[in-house]
């Protein structure tokens, strides 16, 4: 392999201009001049892109453009001492040291190591000192070749040393579109601040050169996160409830010391933002995927499709309820030829359209129902092409999102062409289908010319025919007759056999509060209500409200237990019970987690019998809802709201009631003596 860079790739006290981009069409060329670049015009194009999205200028006087490209095949580092200096876009004005970084696509990860090297030096005033000081080209490309070294040899993550007794313990991640630069800058500056601040900081950067998760012990450990990111957090679900600090990428470049203190003092602070979800959301990553239980790998992949796929429900199922409290639920007939004909200075008549439940026999409401209508059912139409890629995409990463959504579209017949109507379950199936074809594409050898098309063409193209072809001739058939089993099913479900699967999906409900159980019983209940029928006795809405009644309760228990037996529980979680009211109304059961991670053993069997008294109830009195989301917020959305309350309290004072008992047979006082009189003055 060539070394990143040489003499013929640097330039000492260069006019390149005063504008950046015509500093870094100079660059290119200098790459091309030495013979490391195979199409010059593209690294521009690519570099340019990059540069667009955020600019590259650090404090300091320092710039990296920086890019992926296909117009080189190997890493190459370019370097100029400018003079005049040209402005990055940093705070503190133009830069006089440039680098531009061109990484090849789909180049290996051992190169991409070498990158990361030179990207965390460049944070040091000791390496940036040293290159002004330079006087020869040569001179310039021994310091960075002796900063980068030799490719690291390929290992398993090694987990993190403990660390001393008495430091206080953080965690952070931090990742930027490319992968090449910023992330691993911000992840040496957050380092340097920690260490000087007294503090045990783990980093994972999420990069090109592949990400080294963080144990989950390491994450259960640590006070607080920060995020110094520009795009999203993988796995974000893992951080679930830690206190959060969360910025750019580039913050950490000249206020790491900052962002140190400001996570110490969210860590202290009990009403500070935190990181949302449930802490199972994620997936377990304490190892790389290789190293991953199939057990944790299936948990994570499911629910990475069901996490992507809720806004879809939830968005549209609520639109859907505020269409039928606007319009009235005929208005699923004429929303099409309303939103069609009609429009703001042209209103339908509603008696004319047989509307009699429009809101104030209004055609205003009657067309802005329509609309929600419309809306709310295009926002339904989508949820099971999400769900399957994005369970494709947990599989493959990026190229598996086109295939999962084609066959998603397959589960939903989305163009109606007739094909088996597989619902949610073909919408799994494919999703993982999709996955496990586009990775095992991914993994072939192919020429480097070729490498460029592989995640824009070649990945989605094969995966897209191959399981298509499956899902069509081999698996469609039999999923659709499965689907149509569950369906009958439940068309059936009266009586006693009903309030016994209101008890199981409130006991799933309260078990995990928002883990694979939960998310398991509100997508099965989900599913159903977009194509459930208008009659308020359709078994899928009664389900819908069982599973969201059920979940309201365990927060709300807890935070009257709070209230009935104070001294039972500590300051934080007496803090934790105000918030518990709000978050059970607005069916938030991952509220219940903080009592539930303190004390699992006696707060989960509590709550799972209120929630399992609430489902049972609310099938047995035939409560219905229409909205897949919302908790009380939703009450236009119920039919026998009477029911839908004596549901909701019955399981809320019996886990309440519970939980009291459980506490205090054998406890222990839950604080100091003197700490739980603080708390009462």
């Amino acid at each position: 392999m060539s070394d990143l860079i040489n003499a013929d790739l640097v330039r000492l006290d260069a006019d390149l201009g005063t504008d950046k981009h015509d500093a870094i069409r100079a660059l290119a060329r200098i790459a091309d001049q030495a013979g490391r670049a195979t199409d010059v015009d593209q690294v521009v194009t690519d570099a340019f892109e990059r540069e667009a999205k955020n600019p590259t200028g650090l404090p300091g006087g320092i710039a990296i453009p920086h890019c992926r490209t296909t117009g080189v095949d190997e890493p190459t580092l370019v370097f100029a001492r400018l003079a005049p200096k040209v402005d990055f876009g940093a705070k503190d004005g133009p830069a006089d040291l440039a680098f531009l970084i061109l990484a090849p696509e789909g180049g290996g990860n051992t190169h991409l190591q070498l990158l990361t090297k030179l990207a965390r030096s460049l944070v040091k005033a000791s390496f940036t000192d040293a290159l002004r000081a330079a006087s020869t080209p040569q001179e310039v490309a021994d310091l960075v070749n002796g900063v980068v070294g030799e490719a690291p040899a390929a290992a398993a993550p090694a987990a993190p040393a403990a660390a001393p007794a008495g430091r206080r313990r953080l965690v952070a991640v931090t990742a930027c579109p490319t992968g090449i630069a910023h992330t691993y800058m911000a992840a040496e500056a957050l380092e340097a601040a920690a260490e000087r601040a007294g503090v045990d900081l783990q980093v994972e950067t999420q990069g090109s050169a592949g990400a080294k998760p963080l144990t989950s012990e390491t994450i259960a450990s640590a006070e607080a996160v920060i995020f110094a990111v520009d795009v999203g957090v993988r796995d974000r679900g893992r951080f679930a409830g830690k206190p959060l600090v969360s910025s750019g990428v580039k913050r950490p470049f000249d206020q790491a010391d900052q962002m140190i203190t400001e996570a110490l003092q969210a860590a202290d602070d009990p009403n500070a933002s935190r990181v949302e979800g449930s802490g199972t959301d994620g997936g377990d990553t304490s190892t790389s995927s290789a190293g991953e239980s199939w057990g944790g790998r299936t948990r994570r992949v499911l629910m990475t499709g069901v996490s992507y796929m809720i806004p879809f429900v939830a968005a549209g199922g609520l639109l859907i309820a505020l269409s039928f409290l606007l319009g009235g639920y005929e208005i699923v007939g004429p929303a099409a030829d309303i939103v069609k004909n009609n429009s703001i200075f042209d209103l339908p008549d509603p008696a004319a359209l047989n509307l009699d439940h429009a809101l104030f026999d209004s055609g205003l409401m009657a067309y802005i129902g329509a609309i929600f209508f419309v809306l709310g059912k295009t926002a339904f139409l989508f949820f099971i092409p999400a769900l399957a890629g994005y369970i494709a995409y947990a599989i493959a990463d990026r190229p598996g999102i086109a295939p999962g959504f084609v066959m998603g579209g397959l589960a939903a017949d989305v163009m109606q062409f007739g094909t088996p109507a597989t619902g949610f379950l073909g919408a799994i199936v494919g999703g993982v289908l999709a996955g496990l074809i586009a990775h095992w594409i991914g993994g072939w050898k192919v020429p480097t010319w070729a490498r460029g098309l592989m995640p824009v063409l070649v990945i989605p193209l094969f995966t897209s025919v191959i399981a298509g072809i499956l899902m069509i001739v081999v698996f469609g058939r039999p999923i659709a007759w499965l689907m149509g089993q569950l369906e009958d099913g439940l068309n059936s479900l009266s009586g006693g056999s009903a309030i016994i699967l209101g008890v199981i999906l409130g006991l799933m409900m309260a078990f995990d509060m928002g883990g694979p159980l939960n998310k398991v019983a509100y997508s099965f209940a989900a599913a159903g209500v977009g194509g459930a029928a208008l009659a308020s006795d359709a078994p899928e809405l009664q389900i819908m409200a069982a599973v969201m009644l059920a979940g309201m309760v365990p927060p709300i228990a807890l935070a009257l237990a709070t209230v009935l037996r104070p001294g039972l529980f500590n300051a934080p979680e007496r803090e934790n019970g105000k918030a518990g009211w709000a978050l059970g109304l607005s069916f938030i059961t991952e509220g219940a987690i903080p009592f539930a991670a303190a004390d699992p053993l006696r707060v989960i069997p509590a709550i799972m019998l209120g929630s399992a008294v609430t489902g049972g109830l609310s099938m047995a009195m035939h409560v219905a809802v229409r909205a897949p989301h919302g908790g009380i917020f939703v009450l236009f959305a119920v039919d026998n709201i009477l029911g839908y309350f004596i549901a909701l309290i019955a399981g809320v004072v019996v886990g309440a009631i519970a939980v009291i008992i459980l506490k205090s047979i054998g406890s222990t006082d839950p604080e100091p003596a003197a700490e739980r009189e603080l708390a009462t003055v």
